[in-house]
């Protein structure tokens, strides 16, 4: 079952840049490794649907990873991801230049981790999100949770959210009643 805070409509309200990690959040968080030692990930279609759909309303997405990975980089230009930081360790001073490069104060950005690591960016966005599956030291720091498993549909829910509290959801659901 999900979890919103009382104030996670009101945040999600003023997000112009949403925020991925994607180990634990975009995927299952289990880490497949081929016979040449190269990284394998499966992404789920809800997610990288919900992902397309926050884009067209009008908010910004980037991804924000601790490793790196040609199959991360694939995936974001197929859904049109134009800010992919990979191997960025610390994440916090990544998210900091990315979201000045924008010209964006941090309440108007979410974030989606799922490890302590994420920790000090959650905590200075403007909406924190998590998986269920989170530790929960992060779980208890989020403003919104959602009730799917993390790449099997989390994202997509946040995505939702985001959407939802912003009056863009019904807009994007006419054009597949069309």
């Amino acid at each position: 079952m999900p979890f919103a805070s009382a104030d996670a409509p009101e945040r999600a309200r003023r997000v112009r840049l949403m925020i991925f990690d994607v180990d634990g959040v975009l995927t299952d968080g289990r880490l497949w490794f081929g016979p040449g030692g190269e990284a394998l990930k499966v992404f789920h279609s809800l997610d990288g649907h919900g992902i397309k759909m926050l884009c067209a309303s009008g908010v910004r997405v980037a991804l924000l990873s601790g490793r790196r990975s040609d199959a991360v980089a694939a995936r974001a230009a197929e859904l049109g991801i134009e800010h992919v930081l990979q191997g960025a360790e610390p994440k916090l001073g990544h998210y900091e230049a990315l979201v000045a490069e924008l010209g964006l104060r941090p309440e108007q950005t979410g974030y989606m981790g799922d490890e302590l690591v994420d920790l000090p960016v959650l905590a200075r966005c403007g909406l924190a999100c998590t998986v269920v599956e989170a530790p929960a030291e992060v779980r208890s720091r989020a403003h919104f949770v959602p009730g799917a498993s993390a790449g099997a549909g989390a994202a997509r829910e946040a995505c939702e959210f985001v959407m939802r509290s912003q009056g863009t959801f019904s807009r994007a659901l006419e054009g597949y009643l069309a």
